[in-house]
């Protein structure tokens, strides 16, 4: 497990999607600062900004770059048959993966989520919003992960899912909302920080009851990703 998760971490994640990550971490802080152009207080103002900014934007961009290269982009390059034809359990191979993306995940948002709330000028909301960072990266890592593991245009996949499915669908229907990690993560954060009220979306989890869901998310995501994986086949050079 530990050479799986150490080879997620080095080989799945090249400097160019470090760089990325340092680009969001700084785009958190940016967002913190949004918070003071609001004539308002900071507490409201920064849960504003981070229900659409920091949950509905960098969290799922963010995760979905290292979600995407723990797994989907190993099997587009075909890289990923090394560890195919390794004599590791699929299941070991789908948690050290998923264990090193989260690991890096959550080191920088939860952090730069945290941040960004002391930098709006509101420290109260800093552990919510790292809590509900963490839960939502970990299912996203998970999520991307499996979706990886479904299909060969993980990318484009995973970008309908937040755009289209959860950006479009989820603010209109309730119902896929309780699917969504941004909803779910973002509930985690109303949840548990002082925000206005018409923030809290009615008719799903929140609180640490969202932190319930995402759990059930992530074993269900990793479950499928299993599965999947369980059942690749090498049918020619391509593959």
């Amino acid at each position: 497990m530990t050479a799986v998760i150490s080879y997620a971490v080095r080989a799945c994640l090249p400097s160019r999607r470090w760089t990325g990550l340092v680009i969001v971490f700084g785009a958190c802080l940016a967002f913190g600062l949004l918070a003071h152009v609001p004539d308002s207080g900071r507490e409201a103002a920064f849960a504003r900004v981070a229900s659409a900014g920091l949950f509905g934007l960098v969290l799922p961009l963010a995760t979905l770059v290292i979600g995407d290269g723990v797994l989907g982009a190993d099997i587009r390059r075909g890289t990923f048959a090394y560890s195919w034809l390794s004599p590791v359990p699929m299941l070991t191979l789908v948690l050290g993966r998923w264990l090193g993306g989260s690991a890096t995940a959550v080191t920088v948002m939860a952090p730069a989520f945290a941040l960004s709330a002391v930098v709006a000028g509101a420290p109260d909301a800093a552990a919510p919003a790292a809590l509900a960072a963490t839960t939502g990266a970990v299912a996203y890592v998970a999520l991307f992960v499996a979706i990886g593991a479904v299909t060969r245009r993980s990318t484009l996949v995973s970008l309908l899912w937040v755009f289209l499915f959860e950006r479009l669908l989820g603010t209109a229907l309730t119902g896929i909302a309780q699917l969504s990690p941004t909803w779910e993560s973002r509930a985690v954060f109303t949840g548990l920080a002082a925000v206005p009220a018409d923030l809290v979306r009615r008719g799903i989890p929140s609180g640490w009851s969202a932190v319930g869901r995402l759990c059930v998310m992530t074993i269900v995501a990793l479950a499928v990703a299993t599965w999947r994986l369980g059942r690749l086949r090498l049918t020619g050079p391509a593959d």
